[in-house]
């Protein structure tokens, strides 16, 4: 079977997912506000692992925050609001996909979807190749 398989279509799953976290609202104001957040670090670690299958899961983790604190960091400078405020639809694009205003409860929500999808990885993988702990 194909390798990046997987992680593709957990990627256009986890797209879906992120799509019906911002238009659904459970009332529960962390999930609602977080998820989303998640989902994102989430999507981007499983594209990471479908374009570069050889790498080892803690190192597609460590890769994923690190962009994600770039990303987030970034919002520091203005230029993403400044992009929102234009009259570029791909500007404006990019500022929806960059996001605007930095958090560090952002932060939290990227290493809290890293850190699960990794080890569901790794918990996966494990399960493959056979490995049961004793």
């Amino acid at each position: 079977m194909n390798t990046r398989r997987p992680y593709i279509l957990a990627a256009l799953l986890v797209i879906a997912a992120g799509v019906l976290s911002r238009v659904a609202h459970t009332g529960i104001v962390l999930l609602d506000k977080y998820a989303g957040d998640a989902l994102y670090a989430v999507l981007l670690y499983l594209l990471l692992r479908a374009a570069w299958p050889r790498w080892r899961a803690h190192h597609t983790a460590l890769i994923s925050l690190i962009l994600m604190a770039g990303i987030e960091t970034f919002q520091i400078t203005g230029i993403p609001a400044a992009m929102a405020r234009s009259g570029k639809l791909l500007l404006k694009i990019a500022a929806i996909v960059l996001g605007t205003g930095f958090s560090w409860r952002d932060m939290l929500a990227y290493a809290v979807g890293i850190g699960a999808v990794w080890l569901l990885d790794v918990a996966l993988a494990r399960r493959r190749a056979g490995w049961k702990e004793e």
